[in-house]
């Protein structure tokens, strides 16, 4: 039986901009890491950072969403709206990514070759239930959760976070949030600088004093992925029950900026201090994040224009995240194919392909996931 739909509340504008802002820097930092020489010197160097960004953005949104309606809201009405939010794009990348499988087949994903349809249509199926696929079986050679599209992974610790929330968090306290805040903040930190309390980050060479990791379902990068997500999550938590918000003019500006800048900062130390990386990123997860969650909640947009690029960079950030990776694949297979490519060449592929992702998810919003989400609101839930 359809129950009443609650009408969602009014929206952040900034932090829906910035939102649109971090996944603009992920599709940057992946182009990029395609032509690096190595992590310490590529150009977009913490592009990375967006997703435990997007996690606290996450949580802020919930925590404001959904904190003070589940007087009007059953738990089963709770995980209908999250799933009517995020899974049909989840559903969208997935077969999208799958058109393109096989044609990645080359040097780059030599994997890709021996995948035989039977277990391509499988996989296609199990990917659709947001179920991880296990690391032994890896069709690409990327080792990840969904082979299709990448940052699926993403996803999978937010539905986490969110069962976390339904059945644990929106029952905490301020002060309990805050002291799960510290504690998490401990894990964070000790994944930068590379402490290795349980014995998973001792191959972790190329990614040491970074948080980079948890795209593949294997204890290591499980439990990477996890410290990743509890203190953004639960920071954005925090933030968003204290309601203390900073208020400044030009607010996405300055809110844009120091997110482009986190993210596009050249790797900290170098080969020689890399400690100093790990320091830094933990300054950024522990603090940077809130003071942006504050003064992107606290700021008004008074120019019309910004008003409309919030909007839009807002609208397409989700699609535009789970969809860019497979112009990523294209751009590997490129450059197997052409390694002698002039530079003039490279812009111009790398500049078409950035189009065509922010086109593939405008046109995914407005002709795919709108429509579903609305069609499903309808067979799931009453107007109100």
């Amino acid at each position: 039986m359809a129950t009443n739909y609650l009408e969602s509340k009014p929206r952040y504008e900034i932090l829906d901009g910035l939102r649109g802002v971090a996944a603009v820097m992920v599709i940057l930092f992946h182009m990029f890491e395609c032509y690096s020489p190595g992590p310490l010197k590529q150009i977009i160097n913490h592009g990375y950072l967006s997703v435990d960004f997007f996690f606290a953005l996450s949580g802020f949104v919930i925590s404001y969403a959904y904190d003070d309606r589940w007087n009007r809201m059953s738990m089963k009405d709770f995980f209908k709206r999250r799933i009517i939010r995020l899974h049909p794009m989840v559903v969208f990348g997935t077969l999208f990514g799958a058109c393109f499988f096989y044609i990645n087949a080359g040097p780059s994903f030599p994997q890709i070759e021996t995948v035989p349809w039977y277990f391509f249509l499988l996989a296609i199926v199990w990917c659709l239930t947001l179920l991880p696929i296990p690391a032994g079986m890896d069709m690409r050679g990327t080792v990840v959760t969904n082979p299709f599209t990448d940052p699926v992974w993403s996803l999978q610790f937010e539905y986490v976070a969110n069962i976390v929330y339904a059945f644990i968090l929106r029952h905490l306290s301020k002060l309990a949030i805050g002291v799960l805040c510290l504690i998490a903040a401990f894990f964070t930190v000790t994944l930068a600088m590379n402490v290795d309390l349980f014995g998973f980050l001792a191959t972790r060479t190329w990614a040491a004093y970074t948080v980079i990791g948890g795209w593949s379902f294997d204890a290591p990068q499980v439990f990477i992925g996890f410290i990743r997500l509890a203190y953004p999550f639960l920071i954005g938590i925090f933030v968003a029950r204290m309601g203390r918000f900073i208020k400044v003019r030009n607010g996405f500006m300055w809110c844009a900026l120091i997110v482009i800048a986190m993210t596009a900062i050249p790797r900290i130390g170098g080969e020689e201090n890399m400690w100093m990386n790990g320091l830094y990123e933990s300054v950024i997860i522990l603090f940077v994040f809130p003071f942006i969650l504050s003064m992107g909640a606290g700021s008004e947009i008074k120019n019309r224009r910004v008003q409309k690029l919030c909007n839009f960079l807002g609208e397409i950030s989700y699609p535009l995240y789970l969809t860019h990776i497979i112009y990523v694949y294209m751009l590997y297979t490129f450059k197997s194919a052409h390694p002698d490519a002039p530079l003039s060449m490279i812009i111009c592929v790398c500049a078409g392909l950035f189009v065509a992702s922010v086109f593939t998810a405008y046109a995914a919003l407005k002709l795919y996931d709108i429509p579903v989400r609305e069609y499903l609101k309808s067979r799931w839930f009453r107007k109100k």
